[in-house]
């Protein structure tokens, strides 16, 4: 794929990093694969391969698609990837896998202008080899992972729709109920809040040592807070 797209020439020079176990970490999430690599100096090169994650209405086609089909369903429910689930994604006008180089975002921390340079084309190897140890990795890559897809299906094959739909059909729609959208729908019970006595705060005060003809302070103000806790007569 990387061949196709203008890139396979400049990945030649990764392999070496990639076999010296240059790449000392990996991690795929949706629409980012991040790596670490290590190169001449000390610490590692920050490496990012981006690519756009489909949405959840695209899924949710992808998902319903799948689901349609008895063989693709028991395939995956079964821990395999169908080998042309690809088809499934383009007859829905998606692409599984990058079409230009245009679709992927090349970040990495080292000082080389070259794209891909070699610690992202070492990156690019051993990320090969994880979709191929799982093959699901590509999935999560265009944003769904494994659980979600896997719980989505089971779901479709015995309630209905996946459940990444489900609450939004449950729904009514908005125009439906545009007469009573502003409409007051029930009572709303405000709680009061708990009465205390206006001298409470007084009640807490520590001794202040202060006193007026042998008052301390606290009882002077005592009838002035009692005053503040009054209702206004009507």
């Amino acid at each position: 794929m990387l061949e196709d797209i203008g890139l396979g020439n400049r990945l030649q020079r990764g392999r070496t990093y990639a076999r010296k176990g240059q790449v000392i970490s990996l991690e795929v999430d949706p629409g980012s694969v991040t790596a670490e690599v290590q190169g001449s100096r000390a610490r590692p090169y920050r490496i990012r391969i981006g690519i756009p994650a489909f949405g959840k209405s695209e899924w949710a086609q992808v998902e319903r698609s799948l689901a349609e089909n008895a063989w693709y369903t028991a395939k995956l429910l079964s821990g395999e990837m169908p080998d042309d689930i690809e088809d499934v994604f383009a007859g829905l006008g998606l692409s599984l896998f990058p079409v230009t180089a245009r679709e992927l975002s090349l970040d990495c921390s080292c000082p080389d202008h070259a794209v891909p340079c070699k610690h992202l084309a070492a990156t690019f190897y051993l990320l090969a080899e994880a979709f191929d140890d799982d093959p699901f990795a590509i999935l999560a890559w265009r944003g769904r992972d494994r659980e979600d897809l896997l719980a989505n299906l089971a779901a479709a094959r015995t309630e209905g729709p996946p459940a990444v739909d489900r609450a939004e059909q449950a729904a009514r729609p908005l125009v439906d109920c545009l007469d009573t959208y502003y409409a007051w729908q029930t009572d709303v019970r405000v709680s009061s809040p708990p009465q205390t006595p206006s001298t409470a705060l007084l009640d807490q005060l520590p001794d202040t040592g202060v006193a007026v003809r042998g008052r301390p302070l606290t009882e002077l103000l005592r009838p002035a807070y009692h005053a503040l806790g009054l209702k206004p007569r009507e």
